[in-house]
């Protein structure tokens, strides 16, 4: 299962994780990978609205975890500047998904294996100079086989070329 979509400005970036966020739910899990700069906070900013959240989202970055409650608990990761994988397990990113929460991991393709098995690859390119961005979402695990048709449907505006 594999989509891939254009986002033509951060705006679009945003609306996409909006989309994608509106098939979310306690539990789930979201691994974002791509370069620095590549929109992983924006498309975040897009899913923690649509799971609810109105405040302002940041990058956590320099914090490791942000939470945010919308309808369901919200936690940013970034594992970005981890180097042991035993930092990674201290986070309690299985904790956070057993209490039910949205976890939305950058730079997730490090820890991907620390992930629930049913999960979602977002990987985020920049397309050249300009602000458009390539964004394929793989949906891993049966959960997202049941809901793919639905996820085609909501992000259907930006293309599927994959």
């Amino acid at each position: 299962m594999r989509l891939e979509l254009i986002a033509g400005a951060p705006e679009d970036t945003m609306a996409v994780g909006d989309a994608v966020a509106s098939l979310l739910g306690e539990g789930d899990a979201v691994a974002l990978t791509g370069e620095l700069g590549a929109g992983k906070t924006t498309f975040v900013r897009g899913a923690a609205r649509a799971l609810g959240f109105d405040g302002a989202v940041a990058s956590p970055t320099f914090t490791l975890v942000r939470e945010y409650q919308g309808r369901v608990r919200i936690y940013h990761v970034d594992v970005y500047r981890l180097e042991r994988v035993q930092d990674v397990l201290d986070l309690g990113l299985d904790e956070m998904v057993a209490e039910g929460g949205v976890v939305l991991v950058e730079w997730g393709d490090a820890v991907e294996g620390l992930l629930p098995d049913e999960h979602l690859l977002v990987e985020i390119t920049l397309m050249g100079p300009e602000e458009a961005r390539r964004i394929v979402v793989t949906g891993v695990g049966p959960s997202w086989a049941t809901r793919w048709e639905r996820l085609e449907r909501v992000t259907e505006p930006w293309g599927r070329a994959a």
